[in-house]
């Protein structure tokens, strides 16, 4: 189930799986409307609907001809405008968001709507014949390639706006944290405080001399990890099965995935291990949420940055990362320790709450010191998500964030009036959160 995940993951990241089954949809339709015109009585329709059905075939030749070059013609525009449009997001933001464009739905329909509408005239255009040949004109197949025809551009109207629309910050941003909000409802889904790391002593008691590596068969990005898999594993085997990687991680070829605490293990072993990791060549949100903030930071970094010193772009970014975090903050994580009636079979590597808030504030904050938009911005969105949590732990992170704010203001931030507003932010969400914290 999950290596069918990972490759529909892969078909809808694609320019050219939507488009492909437009195509042979596109073909079917004509095929099937020309086997229903060879059945219809053509001379009815065309007394009855002459300035409707009562083309000649040579006009129609010409017709659906002039069609099918159209149609390929607004496609290779298409692609072009495509092509610029990824070039342009790439430079101004980050090469990381391209797979959000790829993905696009619109893009691949209207993509594949225009060489669909070509390859239906072509289908069509080869079964006219003239009078020589035994007249044939298929009446209701020309007339919908004529529709289509106005489809098409009505098509080329809506993806030129569309493309417009894409190329906008807020919509390459928006798009980035609602994936990454529908995988961490997706992975994430109860919600309550985090669970204790139930059976952590006893994985501390294991020497380490006991671990025995298992070596990754290929090099990349570790997509997805089959849990369940894992613990079936260890069930047989009557042992413990420790994750180096996590998910998100980059592996080589021949360094260790997992370790067992057994001895060294035998091929098949090794096989099956090997099958419960998803690794390609770059990462995913399939089950790495981090990937989802790590494009809207890379965006924010970007906007940083002395060469665009985008202000409103980073502050955006900030505000899209406060709702991924805000939704995660009342979420039960699961413990790294995966037990089986009591015994520890599983230690798994996987996200934290204080990992994917270091991950989404850490570089902004430091690459945005002397910003008193971004910086308060942060201590605005920080003190969303305390409240959002009652979990003490993770509020303590939010307060750690906090204080690092207001260590790099007084650092960073020369004009006394501008260093007042971010260290007044900083005292009353710092007081907020430890009269929480420590009544006392």
């Amino acid at each position: 189930m999950l290596q069918l995940r990972s490759i529909w993951d892969y078909l809808r990241s694609s320019l050219w799986f939507v488009p492909s089954l437009m195509i042979f949809c596109a073909a079917a339709l004509g095929l099937c409307l020309v086997e229903i015109d060879a059945n219809l009585d053509r001379a009815s329709l065309q007394e009855r609907w002459p300035w409707l059905f009562g083309a000649g075939a040579a006009g129609t030749r010409g017709m659906l001809a002039t069609i099918a070059g159209s149609m390929i013609t607004i496609a290779g525009v298409a692609f072009s405008i495509t092509i610029v449009a990824l070039t342009q997001a790439s430079t101004q933001y980050t090469s990381r968001i391209l797979r959000n464009f790829m993905r696009d739905r619109v893009n691949q329909t209207v993509l594949g709507a225009f060489v669909g509408i070509f390859v239906y005239c072509l289908v069509v255009l080869r079964t006219i014949r003239g009078g020589d040949e035994g007249a044939f004109v298929p009446p209701l197949a020309v007339l919908v390639a004529v529709l289509l025809a106005f489809v098409g551009i009505a098509c080329l109207i809506f993806f030129i706006h569309h493309i417009a629309s894409g190329l906008q910050a807020e919509t390459i941003i928006k798009a980035a944290a609602d994936e990454t909000i529908d995988a961490v409802d997706r992975l994430f889904p109860t919600e309550m405080g985090e669970e204790a790391d139930a059976g952590q002593s006893a994985g501390a008691d294991i020497d380490e001399s006991r671990w025995q590596p298992v070596a990754a068969s290929r090099t990349g990005y570790i997509q997805a990890v089959d849990g369940d898999a894992l613990l079936k594993m260890a069930r047989q085997h009557q042992t413990v099965i420790r994750m180096e990687r996590a998910v998100g991680d980059f592996v080589i070829e021949g360094e260790p995935l997992v370790s067992i605490a057994a001895d060294p293990p035998d091929k098949d072993f090794t096989a099956t291990i090997d099958e419960t990791f998803t690794i390609g060549h770059q990462r995913t949100t399939v089950q790495d949420t981090s990937f989802g903030v790590r494009q809207i930071v890379d965006v924010a970094l970007k906007a940083l940055s002395p060469g665009i010193n985008d202000t409103t772009t980073a502050v955006t970014c900030v505000q899209y990362l406060s709702a991924i975090l805000t939704r995660l903050a009342a979420r039960r994580i699961d413990s790294r320790y995966r037990t089986d009636n009591g015994e520890l079979r599983v230690i798994a590597l996987g996200p934290t709450f204080e990992g994917m808030l270091a991950d989404a504030f850490d570089q902004i904050r430091q690459n945005g010191t002397a910003n008193i938009a971004v910086l308060l911005a942060l201590l605005t969105a920080l003190e969303v998500i305390a409240g959002r949590t009652e979990d003490a732990h993770r509020r303590s992170a939010v307060r750690q964030q906090v204080r690092l704010i207001g260590a790099a203001g007084r650092r960073s931030i020369p004009e006394p009036h501008d260093l007042q507003k971010v260290a007044a932010a900083v005292e009353r969400l710092d007081k907020k959160l430890t009269d929480v914290l420590d009544p006392g």
